[in-house]
This record gives C-alpha cells, sequence and structure tokens, in this order.
C-alpha cells in the first residue's frame, strides 16, 4: 500500500485514499481454536476455503504424551483422507542449555518429502516433561486454488534432551484440487496438551 502525504498542508492534494480492504492488509482474523487434551489428532476441517488467501496455524506449548515429533497432513476431500502429495525441504539448528554443544543451519534429510503422501514432519523431538513444549506457526497459502500447487512454510520450537531446537520447513502440497482441511498429531504417543489456533491472514476475498 503506497503511503500518500498532504503537501504544504494543502489536503486537497490528497487525490486518493486507501481502501478498507487495503488497510486491513495483513491483519489476522481468529477462525477456530482447537485445545489438546491426549488427542491423537488435532484436525481442522472448516472454514480453510477461499475467503481468504492464507491461513496461518499458531502451536503454542503443544506438550506431548511422550517425546515424539510433531507431523500434520492435507486432505482435499473434507477430512476423509489426509494423503495429498508434498515435497518439502527440511532444515534446523539447535544450542544446550549447558551452552556446551550447538549446530549450525542444517539440512535435514530425514525431515523432507519427495511427493510423499504421508504425514510431514513439523518439529524435532520434543521432550514429555512437564516444562516442556513445542511452539511455532505453520503458513498455508491459498489453498483454494485450483490452479496453482499449494504453498507452506513453518517454523517450530522445541525442547529436546536439554536443547533448544528450532526447525524449519517449506514445501508444496503438489495438487491443483482445493485443500480444505489439514490433521496434527505426534508420530508416537498423543498431544496431552496444548492449543492450536487458526487464523485467516489479510481482507476477505471478494
Amino acid at each position: 500500500m503506497a503511503i500518500r502525504t498532504a503537501v504544504n498542508r494543502a489536503l486537497t492534494a490528497i487525490t486518493a485514499l486507501p481502501t478498507a480492504a487495503a488497510l486491513t492488509d495483513g491483519n489476522l482474523t481468529l477462525l477456530t481454536t482447537a485445545t489438546a487434551s491426549s488427542s491423537a489428532t488435532l484436525s481442522f476441517t472448516s472454514s480453510i476455503n477461499s475467503t481468504y488467501n492464507s491461513y496461518l496455524f499458531k502451536f503454542i506449548n503443544i506438550h506431548p504424551s511422550e517425546a515424539s515429533r510433531p507431523q500434520f497432513n492435507l486432505s482435499a476431500d473434507g477430512g476423509s483422507n489426509y494423503n495429498v502429495a508434498k515435497t518439502t525441504t527440511f532444515f534446523a539448528s539447535y544450542h544446550a542449555e549447558s551452552g556446551g554443544s550447538t549446530g549450525g543451519l542444517g539440512y535435514s534429510t530425514g525431515g523432507d518429502l519427495a511427493q510423499g503422501t504421508g504425514v510431514q514432519r513439523l518439529g524435532g523431538d520434543t521432550d514429555a516433561d512437564n516444562d516442556t513444549a513445542m511452539s511455532g506457526t505453520l503458513t498455508l497459502f491459498n489453498p483454494s486454488s485450483t490452479t496453482f500447487v499449494k504453498h507452506f512454510i513453518a517454523t517450530t520450537q522445541q525442547v529436546s534432551t536439554a536443547y533448544s531446537q528450532e526447525l524449519f520447513l517449506g514445501g508444496y502440497a503438489n495438487t491443483t484440487s482445493a485443500i480444505n482441511a489439514i490433521q496434527f498429531s505426534q508420530d508416537t504417543g498423543t498431544i496431552q496438551s496444548g492449543t492450536i489456533k487458526m487464523y485467516g491472514v489479510g481482507p476477505k476475498q471478494s
């Protein structure tokens, strides 16, 4: 959005005002909140549609029942099947609480998919200690497009064996069908507690 200014205090020099849609571009609208309680999965099967051109998921203190990795999958049939083909990249960094061990950004071949229809890793191992959890975000872009593949990016932070781990994910769902549901889980055990919030990003689409 261009910034328009008055010249020499002459308000008549302002020839156009930003639209209401432009003023709300980038705003977040909370659509759904899912709260885990020893949940095998947390699924979002509604409100992912053409109303917004992107959707943001916020993970808040996702605590697993046992040490495990968070993961997700996508659906093009409202959640009847979570089996959309995905191609992704995955890299990570870490730092020990003791300060004695660090890891620079490095690619993780075990975290990516190449046309895989199974679950996609969303982060690293999260401890099941009472004070540990995972938090982060996932953005899904233009899921209702029937022309383009569906891009997504994610960043998560978790505690693993007294390490701070930050994980970075990027990729696309290789389908021109609309994506209309998403499901989150752990690779073992359950999501014992935590919250996932889904937001529509920016102005509603006309």
